[in-house]
């Protein structure tokens, strides 16, 4: 976590008074903690391009992990009002212009994911694709990346697949295929909260795979 701190401090005046600052004054866990232990936000978000230079984000969804378990009077779900149409991206994510019309906007609903990410150990299933987006966003409202810990489920089962020397096939990292090796059930994809909660039950399940009753530290998921 050092080093996300030390990074933190090149922005300090940029950010000061700021959703930004406000989140970054929450303590951050020690990595020594057992998981169990850690407070996570798991998110996940819906687009209109996986190319942060083309695309915007269109809608967040997120759940709180507590003491091992996911509280589920904590889910959130906000649709982005759009800049621009989205085209034939609404096949995928079944989201419309006229839907986006009247919704939030970005700058409301990223103090919002600040406020429930004070403190928390945020968890994506390929988080480089959402922070990525999260980031263009907050760049343009505090002219400063997010810079929260990040546990990456899909990384985490990249490795352990290869742990097992498990040949990994095309589609094999992807979020459903991810769950079925838990003998999760399969929800419906391309929806920011249903991802979330798929997400949430992902990480929970391998940490307890991992851990087998014993300390699984948090410093073992980042």
């Amino acid at each position: 976590m050092w080093k996300l701190r030390l990074r933190r401090r090149l922005y300090t005046r940029r950010v000061s008074g700021t959703a930004l600052q406000r989140c970054w004054q929450v303590p951050l866990p020690y990595t020594s903690r057992d998981w169990r232990q850690v407070s996570f936000l798991v998110v996940d978000a819906e687009m209109s391009s996986l190319d942060v230079n083309e695309g915007e984000l269109l809608s967040v969804g997120w759940v709180v992990i507590e003491n091992g378990a996911i509280a589920l009077d904590s889910a959130r779900h906000y649709l982005i009002k759009a800049e621009n149409s989205v085209g034939q991206s609404a096949v995928i994510h079944n989201l419309r212009d006229c839907e986006l019309s009247e919704a939030n906007t970005r700058a409301e609903v990223l103090t919002r994911f600040l406020e429930a990410a004070a403190g928390k150990v945020l968890v994506f299933h390929n988080a480089s694709l959402d922070m990525a987006f999260l980031n263009s966003v907050s760049r343009r409202e505090f002219d400063a990346p997010i810079l929260m810990p990040c546990v990456d489920t899909l990384v985490r089962e990249h490795k352990l697949l290869n742990r097992r020397e498990v040949p990994i096939k095309s589609g094999d990292l992807r979020l459903q295929a991810c769950r079925g090796r838990y003998n999760l059930p399969p929800y419906p994809a391309h929806n920011a909260l249903l991802d979330a909660l798929a997400t949430a039950e992902l990480l929970v399940a391998h940490a307890k795979h991992r851990s087998a009753g014993q300390k699984l530290s948090l410093g073992e998921l980042l």
